[in-house]
């Protein structure tokens, strides 16, 4: 027992140590910015002179007499359109990556380079992406409204991005064209490692192809499924540059970091601002932390293990 526990010491000492740099690292480029953003979020801090502040506790988040943040209407309209574009696009991904992921999980001819195509949209930078899409959907320059008019969908061309009624519709359709290829690729890793003895059984027994992927192809993938929901879910509720670049300051798809980088920049307000990103960090981590606790536990309510 005495080697068993030194020996456990060692090792545990040895991961500390490995450990150690990256953790130096991630500090640097993570905590201590992230750790100025929630100092500024309780002063009154100008862009112009970060030096010339003062302490205003909570004010940035609620005052009685002007209001803060969760009294700023314009604030739960970037919360309202960052939900629905989340969870809109994560549907969405989800779906149509399932399908994609089955359909690249087949063997077929040139297999190989269908799936390396299929990565494109993703490799794509977004702002490469949304300047691109930005102009396909120009209302009189683009392509996607040539096609429609050409098909006799519309009469008359449409701005998709500049139009309260489609704008917000054209940042999903663009998202989830970019990132479907994600979610297809993390599927598609947990669909190959499924067993093969449960399928021949089935084709066996001769199942019907839709109850097997009912019955058995999803309760299996299902891991691979959520973990590729809960990255894009925090993902999407960061969404910044496809918004800013295709729909600007707009407030019909402003979203809560594009809220956040117009009260820094524009308003040079850093300490309101500071308050809109800690606000920000704050749900994307209870989310983190829900997701975690929900994950360890099965639908039978015990602890898995």
């Amino acid at each position: 027992m005495a080697k068993g526990s030194a020996l456990t010491r060692a090792k545990v000492r040895s991961a500390i140590l490995f450990l150690l740099p990256m953790m130096i690292v991630l500090f640097l480029v993570a905590g201590w910015p992230l750790g100025r953003t929630i100092f500024f979020a309780f002063t009154n801090a100008s862009l112009t002179d970060l030096e010339a502040y003062e302490m205003v506790g909570f004010d940035n988040f609620y005052n009685s007499e002007w209001g803060g943040l969760l009294a700023d209407p314009q604030w739960w309209n970037a919360v309202w359109n960052t939900i629905w574009f989340t969870v809109v696009s994560v549907i969405l991904e989800t779906i149509l990556g399932l399908v994609v992921a089955l359909a690249l999980n087949m063997h077929f001819p040139l297999r190989g380079l269908v799936r390396a195509a299929i990565l494109v949209p993703w490799a794509i930078p977004t702002i490469v992406s949304a300047k691109m899409w930005g102009w396909m959907l120009h209302d009189q320059f683009g392509v996607i409204n040539a096609m429609l008019q050409g098909l006799g969908i519309i009469s008359e061309p449409i701005a998709w991005t500049a139009s309260p009624d489609t704008a917000m519709l054209a940042v999903v359709m663009v998202d989830v064209w970019k990132t479907t290829p994600f979610m297809a690729l993390l599927i598609l890793a947990g669909l190959q490692m499924l067993p093969t003895d449960c399928y021949e059984s089935a084709r066996v027994d001769g199942i019907p192809a839709w109850k097997v992927f009912w019955r058995v192809t999803l309760p299996l993938v299902y891991p691979a499924i959520a973990v590729a929901v809960i990255f894009r879910a925090l993902d999407s509720l960061r969404i910044f540059d496809l918004i800013y670049v295709l729909t600007s300051n707009s407030e019909n798809t402003m979203s809560m970091s594009v809220y956040a980088r117009q009260q820094l920049v524009d308003f040079q307000d850093v300490g309101y601002g500071s308050a809109a990103s800690t606000a920000l960090f704050l749900i994307i981590a209870l989310m983190t932390i829900a997701y975690i606790i929900l994950g360890k536990v099965d639908l039978s309510g015990e602890k898995s293990s």
